[in-house]
This record gives C-alpha cells, structure tokens and sequence, in this order.
C-alpha cells in the first residue's frame, strides 16, 4: 500500500533495504536480510511496473534480490560484482578525517569506479552518490551538496540522496518528521546542478 502511494505521487524509483545503516547501527545476517527483502521485492515486481533497488552491502543478499527481480544495487560501501543490473556506488569512510574533502571524496569515488570496472560492471551501469551522512561532518554534508557538479564532471548519473537527513535538521534544527522543506530544498539544489 505504501509503494502504491508512493507511486501515485510520482516516484521514480522504489528502494527496498533490511538493514538500517544508520550511524551505529546493528549488522543482521544475510539470511534475515535476504527473509525481509526478498518477498518485499517480489510483490512489488508482480504489482507494479517500476524500477526496483535493493539497498544492501552484502553481494549474497544482492543476489538473491536480483534474482527475485531487482533493476538496481544501491550499495552504500562500494564492494562490486559481476552483475547485469545498474550499481550505485555511494561515497562512504570509517571516519570523517579529510584534509582536502570534495578532492578526497572524488577520489574515493574513482577507486570505486574502478573496483566496479574490474569485477565487470559496464559504464553505462554506473550510478555515482556522495553518500551525504556518510562519512563526513555536518560541513563536508553541505559541501557535497553544493558542490554535486564537482562529482557530475566524472561523467555517470548522480544519485543525491537527502531526505530528512540529519544535515537538514542541523540546519533548520528540526526533528525528521519535520524535514520536507529542507528536503524540497536540497532536492532543488541536486536538480540545477544536473543530478539524475
């Protein structure tokens, strides 16, 4: 009911994930990962006629998604595999710890690229994302929305993903719940600036 609504108001995209991967979160197994998303995906692709993401780091859980029918990898740590679906490749570190962030960040995102490149993934399904509240303060958050052309010049699509994130409520000191306006706003941004 939930993607029927969605849909209805005008998504391009559904992302299906089953593991939170929030700061601290607690990592689950692929097995109970693979038991909430997989039936998850299927139902919507025997429902709806619309691209579906599986959003999860684990190449088994990847798998098992793809097999069940998903158009999209949305992986927020990079780890690449042979595969004939798109792959997103989402900007991610440890710790926050740069001395030179936007040049840092697209240098990361090349060495992912090129892992991808490696295990077979063609160019032309290569999704980029700068992974804002991953790895970087409230003000490399900020930077990465700003300065999105930066990442577009690599050359693939850019996903920007900031809905009701934290660097909005810093920003606005607002609760999640509370977020849409900065999230319009940031969305905004993402689109003059050529994100896909």
């Amino acid at each position: 009911e939930h993607a029927k609504q969605m849909i209805q108001e005008g998504v391009d995209i559904i992302d299906v994930g089953g593991e939170s991967t929030r700061p601290g979160y607690t990592m689950i197994s692929d097995e109970e990962e693979i038991e909430r998303t997989v039936p998850v995906v299927e139902a919507l692709k025997e429902r709806f006629d619309i691209p579906i993401s599986i959003d999860t780091y684990k190449s088994k859980v990847a798998k098992a998604n793809i097999k069940a029918g998903v158009d999209l990898v949305n992986d927020i740590w990079g780890m690449k595999y042979d595969t004939k679906v798109a792959c997103c490749l989402m900007h991610n570190r440890d710790e926050a710890s740069y001395k030179h962030f936007m040049k840092e960040m697209i240098e990361d995102i090349k060495e992912s690229v090129k892992i991808a490149k490696e295990a077979g993934v063609k160019n032309k399904r290569i999704i980029l994302d700068p992974g804002v509240g991953f790895g970087k303060t409230y003000d490399n958050n900020l930077e990465a929305i700003r300065c999105l052309k930066d990442l577009e010049e690599l050359g693939y699509p850019v996903l920007l993903g900031t809905s009701r994130k934290s660097v909005i409520g810093l920003s606005l000191d607002l609760p999640s719940d509370q977020r849409m306006e900065g999230t319009l706003a940031t969305t905004v941004m993402g689109v003059m600036q050529g994100v896909a």
